[in-house]
């Protein structure tokens, strides 16, 4: 079972604080900006923009600036950036691999950002492919326990004919690991077996990861932080392995 993917299970369950939370709902926005430029602003023909769209609704990010984003993407409405996707990767305390993802408009700004915080924090920036080859997108989709359990999550997928890659339990319910091009398929078949989908998001998943003690995992977990502090920062994802003491400590702290 991923670290990472338990962390980020752990930390999207925290009650968010205001600062927090419109982070969330600008890197909605953005995405939503993204996918209406992407593939055009009907949500009926666009299948990205129909489920960012959903993901933004689900986090209660209000309606009209949903519509304004889409409008903007699609060019219905004037004002949209022009949003480039970037990822840098380099290297944090004890040697955890970092791939960190940027969504900006204005690229000299994000890497300045990004490195000024990497250096700051304990970590270091790495050439492009120095830690890229370690990790793998795909796509994970999680579900709360309720009732379901790994074998109703299995036979959902099967009669879709998909193919999944690992079924895991988290401690309040399982994530299904799939190939990034299959995640709203899987999506939608838990959806019509009657199972109700917590979340989904592409993720990257590492081949070797790095198991941390909780001091070290403290200092990891504050350069997460002051990165994704970062307008242009979109998503960091790591290496690190956090096993559930190193979890529950963390979340004692907070």
């Amino acid at each position: 079972m991923s670290g990472h993917s338990k962390w980020a299970t752990t930390k999207h369950k925290k009650a968010a604080n205001d600062a927090k939370r419109g982070k969330e709902f600008a890197k909605l926005i953005k995405n939503i900006e993204v996918a209406a430029r992407t593939g055009g602003g009907d949500p009926a023909a666009n299948p990205t923009l129909d489920d960012m769209i959903k993901k933004a609704k689900k986090a209660s990010v209000p309606n009209d600036n949903i519509e304004r984003a889409r409008k903007r993407g699609s060019g219905e409405e004037a004002g949209g950036a022009d949003w480039q996707t970037i990822m840098y990767e380099g290297y944090g305390p004890n040697g955890v691999a970092m791939l960190i993802e940027c969504l900006t408009d204005n690229r000299n700004r994000a890497a300045t950002e990004v490195r000024t915080r990497m250096t700051k924090f304990g970590g270091n920036m790495a050439d492009s492919g120095a830690v890229s080859y370690l990790f793998t997108r795909k796509g994970v989709v999680t579900v709360t326990a309720d009732g379901v359990t790994e074998d109703d999550l299995l036979m959902a997928v099967l009669e879709a004919e998909i193919d999944v890659d690992e079924v895991n339990q988290l401690r309040e319910g399982f994530e299904i690991v799939s190939a990034a091009g299959d995640m709203l398929a899987v999506t939608k078949a838990l959806e019509e077996a009657g199972i109700e989908v917590e979340d989904h998001d592409s993720d990257f998943r590492a081949s070797v990861e790095v198991p941390l003690e909780l001091a070290d995992a403290k200092r990891i977990m504050k350069l997460i932080d002051a990165l994704e502090e970062s307008d242009d920062v979109q998503n960091v994802f790591t290496n690190m392995d956090l096993s559930d003491e190193v979890l529950q400590a963390l979340e004692e702290e907070d």
